[in-house]
């Protein structure tokens, strides 16, 4: 293993070709233009397929394709190439066939801005495109959470066979931090009956997701809603800090947890006794944990960068057995540690009185 100074967006494509992507195929779109960029040197020197697309459309759909012939494959891009991603990923979805997608999130709705926000949760947590599917959504904080959680994400999306999303922002795309990069990994097609191959010497396979039949199809979805709750079962990951008297409790993810993480450092030295709980898995959700640690709290802050959409999962786990306030900054505008601060105070102040 190395230890270099990388930009987030440099380290996803790094640490694409390390878990042993073998095909990537982008378009660009700001602010997470770089990793097509850093793929389109890199890929080629290594004998791997690299494709800059015609369009998102175009893009997603020669995923789709890579995907069913049974490669590692994956695609980036940034919230609005993201929406028009959303018709091939229920196509994915409904198909179960592994790819990965790192969406680099920016200023909504609209065509935005490019700065850093979080106002595509509802999108990638819920599902997004049309049909009862999810996928698993993985936020960094970090860039090394970013490095370690593309590799995690290529071995989700094999052991389940699914489309796995790694949901990171303009800021963690641009910053650089030292990071340690796992040994590179050869590409290998793991042992995949179901892949289109050539059937040569094989009966044949077929991978759709037409069916016209209503009860074929619902088979399939409920082959799917048993996955999803094996996935939430056994993938369900957060982080902690200063929970173990916290008195107020708050909720974040990604960057917004880093900010959190140091208002609190700064209110314990006032006195405050404040924590941070910060999912991992944005889906699954750690719905049971949180609800847990609600229970010993006065006051839960949800900090967002959006106008509040995971503050509805917390509602949902908490089951409104304690108050909640929130704090949001969408449209791509970043919250400061003091700002948060300041909202931790007044919580406090209102569970004094």
């Amino acid at each position: 293993m190395s230890t270099v100074l990388m930009k987030g967006n440099e380290a996803i494509g790094e640490a694409a070709i390390r878990a042993g992507c073998k095909a990537y195929f982008g378009y660009p779109i700001t602010p997470q233009t770089e990793v097509l960029e850093y793929m389109s040197k890199r890929m080629p020197k290594l004998g791997r397929v690299f494709l800059q697309a015609e369009s998102e459309l175009g893009a997603i759909n020669m995923v789709y394709g890579a995907a069913c012939a049974g490669e590692r494959v994956m695609t980036s891009t940034s919230s609005p190439g993201f929406s028009l991603m959303q018709e091939t990923v229920s196509y994915i979805a409904c198909s179960m066939v592994p790819a990965v997608l790192v969406n680099i999130t920016r200023g909504g709705p609209g065509l935005g801005n490019i700065q850093p926000a979080q106002s595509d949760y509802f999108q990638m947590t819920k599902g997004g495109g049309h049909g009862d599917y999810r996928a698993i959504t993985l936020a960094p904080a970090t860039i090394q959470e970013v490095v370690d959680h593309v590799v995690l994400a290529f071995d989700l999306a094999d052991k389940y066979r699914q489309l796995v999303m790694v949901m990171a922002d303009g800021m963690i795309g641009q910053m650089m931090e030292p990071v340690t990069l796992p040994e590179m990994a050869e590409p290998q097609r793991p042992e995949r009956p179901w892949a289109l191959t050539g059937a040569k010497d094989r009966p044949k396979n077929v991978i759709t997701s037409l069916f016209l039949g209503a009860a074929k199809l619902e088979q399939i979805n409920l082959q799917l809603q048993a996955l999803y709750r094996e996935i939430e079962a056994n993938e369900v990951r957060y982080a902690e800090y200063l929970l173990d008297d916290a008195d107020i409790v708050i909720v974040a993810y990604g960057t917004a947890g880093r900010i959190v993480q140091t208002a609190v450092k700064r209110a314990r030295e006032m006195g405050i006794k404040a924590g941070l709980f910060r999912p991992v898995t944005v889906y699954p959700f750690p719905y049971d944990r949180l609800r847990d640690i609600a229970e010993g709290a006065r006051q839960v802050l949800v900090v967002e960068m959006s106008a509040g959409q995971m503050l509805e999962d917390v509602r949902l786990a908490t089951r409104d057995a304690v108050p909640i306030r929130f704090f949001g900054k969408p449209g791509g505008v970043v919250p400061l540690p003091e700002d948060v601060l300041q909202e931790i105070k007044a919580v406090a102040n209102q569970a004094a009185t």
